[in-house]
């Protein structure tokens, strides 16, 4: 027999990334993930290190997030676990802010929900702040189109009767994205379309159409596999007078920002099995140097008019206006 090879995951250590080099010292800069799927990024965690040292989802939030400016989290349920069982358990847990420090290191819990039968009761929870990920998914094709369009239009329904933020989720399905949305939500309507990876002309017609939608960015954006993501931001940054309608998330356990290798992990072995909030701040130090890209190109100034942090600091005044969190 072959001998086992040893494992490419690198130690659970590397999870605990220092502050990004180029925050300002001694300057606390909010970190809100408004989309991550914690109990999902808690399994990966438990499937890659078996004998990891925390033991709950509290143990990591408390273990990984601590000191690191997290000031929030959107927690997508989208498990079965989850929105069977566990989702009571979660919520409750963020009720007080005795609550919010004992089992969040102080970090503001809140999550979305639409899709179970415990939805009706988990919409009225204080903790509950939008419906959803719902939308349509043509990448991958696993349930029919005109069925994926049915229930989509069925719950955007609900969650415009209810008056709740929509956080969408869609992937190659402009056409049919659009042409339900502009049908079924009012103008008016908060909507955070998360993880964008469409064209930057949809993004265009659908901000225009919409005044209180906003870009979800994921580490997806620093991935030289896409580029419509970043073309989006030059897109919203093209003037110095427009407001970035962004919102950062991980949407973990997913899309660990590259250019965390490049800086916090320079020379690590292998890549990190999970990606986690605390990786915000990479996202928006990207963002940030694709918008002066952009402008050093159409002005020909060479201003940086955006840093990590304005793109962060831009980015919470905004889940405050979409989330009200």
């Amino acid at each position: 027999m072959g001998k086992n090879k040893k494992s490419s995951v690198p130690d659970e250590q590397h999870l605990h990334l220092p502050r990004l080099s180029s925050l300002p010292p001694d300057v606390s800069v909010p970190i809100v993930d408004t989309h991550t799927h914690l109990h999902s990024t808690f399994s990966t965690y438990r499937s890659k290190y078996p004998s990891g040292q925390y033991a709950t989802i509290f143990d990591f939030v408390r273990g990984v997030y601590t000191g690191r400016d997290v000031d929030a989290i959107i927690d997508v349920w989208c498990e079965a676990p989850v929105l069977k069982a566990q989702w009571r358990e979660l919520a409750d847990s963020a009720l007080s802010e005795e609550d919010r420090r004992r089992d969040w290191a102080g970090t503001e819990y809140w999550f979305v929900m639409g899709n179970h039968l415990n939805s009706i009761e988990a919409m009225s929870h204080p903790r509950c702040v939008g419906w959803g990920e719902i939308g349509l998914d043509y990448h991958y094709d696993n349930s029919l189109r005109e069925l994926q369009q049915e229930v989509f239009t069925r719950q955007l329904r609900h969650a415009v009767r209810l008056g709740k933020p929509i956080t969408i989720h869609t992937r190659e399905a402009e056409e049919d994205t659009e042409r339900i949305l502009k049908t079924e939500v009012p103008k008016d309507h908060k909507i955070h379309i998360h993880c964008y990876t469409d064209s930057p002309a949809l993004a265009a017609r659908m901000l225009e159409h919409f005044p209180n939608l906003y870009i979800g960015i994921t580490g997806v954006i620093t991935y030289s596999s896409n580029l419509n993501t970043a073309n989006v931001i030059r897109h919203l940054t093209s003037s110095p007078s427009s407001p970035l309608r962004i919102l950062l998330e991980t949407d973990a356990p997913f899309m660990v920002p590259s250019n965390v290798y490049n800086t916090a992990l320079k020379g690590l072995k292998g890549r990190l099995p999970l990606s986690h909030t605390g990786m915000i701040p990479w996202t928006a130090e990207f963002v940030a140097n694709v918008a002066n890209e952009a402008r050093v190109g159409k002005e020909g100034d060479g201003t940086a008019l955006w840093d990590a942090e304005k793109v962060m600091r831009v980015a919470r005044e905004n889940a405050r206006t979409v989330y009200d969190i």
